[in-house]
């Protein structure tokens, strides 16, 4: 489940008289991600100070969530996931953009920091983001920044989350946004440590193209495998396609790219996948295509197991030991077959307690 950390609403203050002496973990209904020093501006999130005793006149930034209220949420809900067996991750804020006014730059490096330390709380691996328009100048110097920034967001968070969280970069619908599929690919080439993203709707999107066989989907699939170390994180949900880019996400059934081909191939291949709803019926559509991959399997299988033609001639090997006829029972005996199904069928299921 990709837990989707969309609307941000951060208040930097003083810590309180009470709050003093206190760990930032401890303190109930507020989700305190970073602590500095006295001022009205938030600072990164230090693994240090946030495991720390507050001290008077620290200042601390909180930010209001549906899903926590403090960190004690965060390690329920993290605990709760491992008990069911469901893997988290979370998307970072759509809204990124490092290349307009300083004030624009600060915020989407602090929204990124501030995703890591809630997926690091719900011990999510994966900080799924977008890198944000191309500035104004070359196509090629805007690549090579953001390449820059990936680096150093990817170095900050192996030391914050040491080792847990990585960030996951997945392609842009619109072609003015960072993310082509060649430029997700060459940036997990060059930074250690980012994870590309297959987001096909993106993609298919950007790439004017429905993806209809399985044919033409495979290689996409094998280059984000090969690129990811073996592993394959990709979104899908339904879209459509308007002028260079993406109109909008849709449900399945309603977009422009179907979900068979994909299932076609994961049914028939050993990828260690994971499977993303971003779909508007978000519940619905991780069911719908739950179901399309088990109807894929089911069609592996069968192709598989399927008996030999009539008549095919088997391989040469010993040969098989004629059938006897059977005896003909003796006058006034049944037949041990006869007696054998006129027999009631006794039940081994045990009594219900």
């Amino acid at each position: 489940m990709e837990v989707q950390f969309i609307k941000v609403n951060p208040l930097t203050r003083i810590v309180l008289d009470e709050e003093v002496g206190k760990s930032p973990h401890e303190i109930p209904q507020q989700l305190i991600v970073s602590v500095g020093a006295k001022d009205d501006q938030p600072v990164a999130p230090d693994r240090a100070a946030l495991d720390a005793p507050l001290r008077r006149r620290d200042s601390v930034t909180t930010l209001t969530w549906s899903l926590a209220k403090d960190a004690a949420d965060l390690g329920q809900t993290r605990a709760l996931a491992r008990a069911l067996d469901v893997n988290l991750t979370l998307h970072a804020p759509y809204y990124v953009d490092f290349f307009g006014s300083q004030e624009a730059r600060a915020r989407s490096l602090r929204q990124i920091q501030w995703s890591t330390v809630l997926a690091h709380g719900l011990g999510a691996p994966l900080t799924v983001t977008h890198l944000g328009f191309y500035g104004g100048g070359a196509r090629a110097d805007s690549i090579q920044d953001l390449t820059n920034i990936a680096q150093d967001m990817s170095v900050w968070m192996k030391e914050f989350s040491r080792g847990g969280v990585r960030l996951a970069v997945e392609p842009s619908g619109h072609p003015d946004v960072f993310g082509s599929r060649e430029e997700v690919l060459e940036l997990a080439h060059r930074v250690k440590g980012v994870v590309p993203v297959l987001n096909l709707p993106h993609l298919a999107a950007r790439e004017r193209t429905n993806f209809e066989e399985a044919a033409q989907l495979l290689p996409v699939v094998d280059e984000f495998v090969r690129a990811s170390g073996g592993e394959l994180y990709l979104n899908f949900s339904g879209v459509e396609f308007y002028g260079p880019g993406e109109f909008r996400l849709t449900p399945i059934k309603r977009g422009q790219v179907r979900f068979d081909p994909l299932a076609e191939i994961l049914a028939d291949r050993d990828y260690n996948v994971t499977v993303i709803s971003s779909s508007p019926l978000l519940e619905h559509d991780a069911m719908y295509m739950k179901l399309l991959y088990e109807r894929a399997l089911g069609r592996r299988w069968a192709k598989r197991h399927a008996p030999p033609p009539k008549g095919e001639v088997k391989a040469p090997g010993k040969a098989a030991k004629p059938t006897p006829k059977p005896s003909r029972p003796a006058p006034g005996k049944p037949h041990s077959a006869a007696r054998a199904t006129a027999r009631p069928a006794r039940s081994h299921a045990r009594r219900p307690h």
